[in-house]
């Protein structure tokens, strides 16, 4: 009976060992002057103008060349003025776009711009995402609030 107790304890412990975790290596964080020019432009100046139509009121729809007919399906004169409304209350003017980093997906071969952006209150951070993919079309904008770091 102490030899079976002891082969279970003994299997239980081999069964419960942990294996070594399993690394991505399908996404990578890349510097600026890796990624192509027409990339990083795309990225900026499609953002900078989805923020800057919050401060203006007037908004350019993105052309068949810039972005993907989703992100241009999304991107409505109605959507982004209600958007704005509540970015204005809340953030104030938009003042400017600060590059965070930038990450690669090797898989779907796109790349994602991370910025800072920079608004009149302080309060809050806000950060950008740009989505640019392997036609040079942005693929996806998205905004997300930063929470702040406790003291």
């Amino acid at each position: 009976m102490k030899n079976f107790i002891l082969l279970c304890s003994i299997l239980l412990l081999i069964s419960c060992k942990s294996k070594s975790p399993a690394v991505d290596k399908t996404i990578e964080l890349v510097k600026v002057d890796e990624v192509e020019t027409v990339k990083k432009d795309r990225a900026y100046e499609l953002g900078k103008r989805l923020l800057d139509a919050c401060n203006t009121s007037r908004f350019k729809a993105f052309s068949s060349t810039e972005a993907t007919d989703k992100v241009r399906q999304n991107a409505t004169k109605e959507k982004i003025s209600n958007t704005c409304k509540k970015i204005n209350q809340r953030y104030g003017r938009y003042k400017g776009l600060n590059l965070i980093d930038i990450t690669h997906n090797k898989v779907t071969d796109e790349y994602v711009f991370r910025y800072s952006v920079d608004y009149e209150k302080k309060y809050f951070k806000k950060e950008l995402q740009v989505t640019v993919n392997n036609e040079n079309k942005v693929s996806a904008i998205s905004t997300k609030e930063i929470a702040p770091k406790p003291m």
